[in-house]
């Protein structure tokens, strides 16, 4: 059954009531996260599964002036989500009246009332209501009140200690998406709507699509091995560039441009997801256009090599 996204929790249709819920943010939807969906899971499996998340992230609400720091946005976390077998994600607008509600309203009204939950479960660092007012021991208590399961999931951890959004985020903008994308079980991606760009791509003979960063985190700037997903499933091996591009110094702020190999199409106006695989190198200066287009072509022919390995290693293990 295909995964279901509700975006109202004041409608939640009858057959989406009655679930057992993982609450959180769920940025990056890493292995930390599956971990806490599988252990919910495990605990009542004769039970559909669903998550309770937010949008915007909380953050983007309270510190509008941070830099952008998503690791995934609305439709890719969905998409990650069902991954994991889960079949309703309730995604709860966090606007400014809904982060005003105290703790025991949304526990009450939202989770309890609104979703008809069975059974809620979440990390040891979850907080949530006006101020974050409520922890979980308070969550636990209520929820046993209402009727409610509850399930607190310890985290989960490697030698370097709890997997965590930040620590991912930390691993991108130091330049290791491979670290990474081991952290989140998938490589991890940028999907946006390719935009025109000045066409200077096609100048120097390699055709790009550009796609606006955005609201995600921007990763160490330089050029990756990348693999390119389309609108219609199809994914082709790529090489992208993410920086302001100095040697042209066109002032403009940090893009993704990714060359499509093997590739004659037009892509403007379409959802493209651009994952990550390996920083090959850190942006640079060149002297020329030319000096610019020789490098492009190596980064082109190291990338094929990059992907290609991994391919070959994936197969065989």
């Amino acid at each position: 059954m295909r995964a279901q996204l509700h975006t109202d929790w004041r409608d939640i249709p009858a057959e989406a009531r009655g679930c057992v819920a993982a609450l959180g943010n769920f940025d990056g939807v890493h292995l930390g996260h599956a971990h806490l969906v599988h252990t919910l899971r495990q605990t009542r499996p004769e039970e559909p599964l669903a998550v309770v998340t937010f949008e915007p992230h909380p953050r983007e609400l309270f510190r509008p002036q941070d830099p952008p720091f998503r690791l995934t946005l609305a439709e890719e976390r969905f998409s990650a989500l069902a991954a994991l077998g889960v079949r309703h994600v309730f995604q709860i607008r966090f606007d400014q009246a809904f982060s005003e509600m105290p703790a025991e309203r949304f526990l009450d009204d939202v989770l309890h009332e609104a979703l008809g939950l069975k059974h809620i479960a979440c990390g040891q660092d979850f907080a949530f209501g006006h101020r974050r007012g409520g922890n979980t021991d308070f969550l636990a208590e209520r929820a046993g009140e209402l009727g409610m399961g509850f399930t607190l999931v310890p985290a989960f951890c490697d030698a370097s200690g709890p997997y965590s959004s930040s620590r991912i985020r930390r691993l991108l903008q130091d330049g290791y998406p491979e670290r990474a994308g081991s952290e989140l079980g998938r490589p991890w991606s940028i999907r946006g709507v390719v935009q025109h760009g000045d066409k200077r791509g096609r100048i120097l003979g390699f055709p790009t699509a550009n796609v606006p960063l955005g609201r995600h985190l921007e990763p160490a700037r330089g050029v990756y091995a990348v693999t390119v997903r389309l609108a219609n499933g199809q994914t082709h091996f790529g090489v992208a560039n993410i920086g302001r591009r100095p040697t042209i110094n066109d002032g403009s702020e940090c893009r993704l441009e990714a060359n499509l190999f093997d590739f004659n199409g037009d892509l403007y106006g379409q959802t493209i997801s651009v994952a990550l695989h390996s920083l090959l190198r850190n942006e640079k200066k060149f002297e020329s256009l030319d000096a610019l287009k020789e490098q492009i072509a190596r980064d082109a022919e190291q990338a094929r090599r990059v992907l290609a390995a991994e391919q070959a290693a994936h197969i065989s293990g």
